[in-house]
């Protein structure tokens, strides 16, 4: 895997797309909590970063097990990447359409619900290990750090906005995150096949 300009872009999007839930999960936050600090803010952001770091690794660990024993499976992985990418970005549209109010407001986030936040946003990430299966270990880490970065990122903006202005933006920002990963499916497929 060679280090190049769609694999920086590729790791962005997966970022932006898989942090979509975290990000409406962090306006829920800065919604409940609004004189919430930026330390309280930089934790929140940095759980929702490390799990969406943690889990495109262990697919990706999970893959690499397999693919030595069975070589010839790799053949099958950009259609498993779009099966598995279509899969999450239509979910992902399907509940913010269903569901127009179910943000969870709670006066007091807790460490423990914070991690529970953090494993259920970030569990569709595993399955990203199957999309960076043609990664050696130093090219699916970069790609992980680059996605809890961007994760990072989106969940402290999350939080700000989910400070002044509330919910509103939460179904949008589940739409538009998997709209990003439906159209990153397409391109793992193409370019895998080609």
């Amino acid at each position: 895997m060679t280090w190049n300009l769609m694999f920086f872009l590729n790791s962005i999007l997966l970022g932006a797309g898989l942090a979509m839930d975290a990000f409406s999960v962090s306006l829920a936050n800065g919604l409940a909590q609004p004189q919430m600090r930026k330390r309280r803010m930089s934790l929140i952001a940095g759980t929702f970063a490390f799990f969406q770091a943690l889990m495109p690794m262990l697919g990706w660990v999970c893959v690499h097990l397999f693919v030595r024993f069975l070589s010839s499976f790799q053949i099958f992985i950009p259609w498993i990447a779009l099966a598995l990418l279509l899969y999450i970005g239509i979910k992902m549209i399907v509940d913010a359409l269903r569901s127009d109010e179910q943000g969870e407001t709670k006066s007091k986030l807790t460490f423990s619900a914070l991690l529970m936040q953090g494993i259920a946003t970030s569990i569709d990430a595993l399955s990203v290990g199957f999309t960076t299966a043609d990664y050696d270990l130093i090219s699916a880490l970069v790609s992980a750090l680059i996605i809890a970065l961007v994760t990072f990122i989106i969940c402290f903006v999350g939080l700000c906005i989910g400070k002044k202005f509330g919910t509103r933006l939460a179904g949008k920002a589940s739409i538009l995150g998997g709209v990003i990963l439906i159209l990153i499916g397409l391109e793992i497929f193409v370019t895998g096949i080609l």
